[in-house]
């Protein structure tokens, strides 16, 4: 058992992670495990809180395939050691076979995730909550949604977050056939039908994860406010109404939030390695500017300063990013603006992608549009040399991109729904207020009704416009940040232990 300190102590617990703080662990910045948001959401919160100066722990699952290719520098004597010495410090690896040999997170077969997640949770709750010996429990998604019934038996104040609404479904013979004393906890997890005692409930009754992490966990939150208020409200078919349900008793006894998540920190043009000349809000014109040039060059695109780029970067999935209503209008779009010489650009996977390249090859827009798989250094100069982002989502629980554009001075086009809702206000020029463009009606239609709102604050003068996008960066940097998130977090940790959770004196 960890030796307690001054503060109350936190358990995180996420099966992905793209970083962590140097001071944590020794290479523990080459423990990196990444399948999608999760993990910069996790590394970053981690990072904030322990910046904060709060006792943070966190538990993450041993990938050492995935490990090896970031330490591959260190000789083997050196992995050794850092396997050695992780479980008494801060970072708890759950050591399993089933992790060792994996190449990515997530496998494209559900069983396989199902056992991950198991064995994930076994060791968790085996071996790293007793060792850790935590205040308090932060669990994250379906993956570890079987703990909160642990820790709501144990006693522990746990927190569960809800980064995406996917789930599964297992016995509670199986759980126990992966090493899990779910009898132990058995009563605090939610199954597909009302239990009436374990025995009957053991073989035939399936545990639905997610829903078992809402129904056990002491608070929830999800990634906005808006979007659990859509959620709740029933604005969502795709949601299990199983979850609705359990979400909506949490909101209904004043324990579920919407705590919206943040960039990464390597998102920040003033230092940001991938551009080509870093800037802030006092000299973003020079800087967009000359990124602007560099994009268009790298992507065989008119080199043109003036040319408006409208920048695309989230995957290409027509059923939650609303890439379909872009390809209904985007000939129109460029034709439209013909004579501006205004420019596409796409860097995201997804199934709509060769949609996007047939229509770029049957109008001959090569010059204009182009359409580039995902690439980190790419997406961070699109960034920076691009005036706008589309983000005609049909829901999102967060968002990232809308939060990350206005920072580099690059203007937001969206659909208002979820986390877009909470961080973006349709632009007033007058009123010196809001920083993007948003449409309301989920159509094609009203996608270029804010496009064209996009492009009649392009053709402002420019000083008008640069003071405009001055003050929607300053504002960006000010709001979209970890400071501000981790101070969310702290404040429902708080809540949660009616107590501080950073003090300056034991008492003893």
């Amino acid at each position: 058992m960890a030796p307690k300190t001054c503060n109350p102590r936190v358990l995180i617990i996420t099966p992905e992670v793209t970083y962590l703080p140097d001071r944590m662990k020794n290479f523990s910045n080459y423990l990196t495990a990444k399948a999608g948001g999760l993990a910069d959401v996790s590394a970053a919160l981690i990072k904030s809180l322990f910046d904060h100066g709060v006792d943070v722990h966190v538990a993450l699952p041993d990938y050492r395939s995935i490990f090896q290719d970031r330490l591959a520098p260190f000789i083997e004597k050196e992995q050794k050691t850092i396997r050695r010495i992780m479980p008494d410090d801060r970072l708890h690896l759950a050591e399993d076979r089933a992790f060792y040999y994996l190449n990515r997170v997530y496998s494209d077969y559900g069983g396989e995730n199902t056992k991950m997640a198991l064995a994930f949770q076994r060791e968790v709750i085996n071996n790293i909550v007793p060792r850790v010996d935590p205040d308090l429990i932060h669990c994250n998604d379906w993956m570890t949604g079987l703990i909160p019934a642990l820790a709501r038996e144990m006693g522990i104040p746990c927190l569960f977050t809800i980064h995406n609404i996917h789930t599964v479904k297992s016995s509670l013979a199986q759980i126990e056939d992966r090493g899990i004393d779910a009898a132990y906890f058995w009563q605090h997890l939610y199954y597909e039908r009302t239990p009436y005692e374990y025995e009957e409930s053991r073989e035939f009754n399936p545990v639905d994860f997610l829903a078992s992490g809402v129904f056990a966990a002491h608070f929830v939150n999800t990634v906005s406010p808006t979007f659990l208020e859509e959620i709740v409200e029933g604005h969502h078919s795709f949601v299990e109404p199983a979850l609705r349900q359990e979400l909506a008793n949490k909101w209904h006894a004043g324990c579920a939030f919407g705590i919206l998540n943040a960039p990464d920190t390597s998102f920040k043009p003033e230092t940001d390695k991938y551009l080509d000349r870093n800037y802030g809000p006092a000299d973003h014109t020079v800087g967009k500017r000359e990124n602007k040039c560099v994009l268009q060059k790298t992507l065989g695109l008119i080199e043109d300063e003036t040319a408006p780029i409208l920048f695309w970067p989230s995957r290409l999935d027509p059923v939650q990013k609303g890439c379909q209503l872009l390809s209904d209008i985007l000939y129109r779009v460029v034709s439209d603006y013909w004579d501006e010489q205004l420019e596409v650009v796409f860097v995201a996977d997804g199934d709509y992608q060769g949609i996007f390249r047939s229509i770029v090859s049957w109008h001959g827009f090569q010059d204009r549009v182009a359409v580039c798989h995902f690439d980190e250094r790419l997406e961070h100069l699109a960034y920076g040399g691009s005036d706008f982002i589309l983000m005609p989502s049909r829901f999102e629980p967060c968002g990232l991109p809308q939060m990350i554009a206005p920072i580099y001075g690059s203007l937001p086009i969206v659909h208002d729904t979820g986390g877009i809702h909470d961080t973006i206000r349709h632009l007033d020029v007058a009123n010196d207020s809001g920083n993007g463009f948003v449409f309301e009606t989920y159509d094609a239609a009203g996608l270029f009704w804010a496009i064209q709102q996009a492009m009649v604050f392009y053709q402002l003068p420019n000083d008008l416009k640069a003071n405009q996008i001055l003050r929607i960066m300053q504002s960006s940097a000010d709001n979209f940040n970890y400071a501000v998130t981790a101070k969310n977090y702290i404040d429902l940790y708080e809540k949660m232990l009616q107590r501080p959770l950073v003090t300056d004196y034991c008492a003893y």
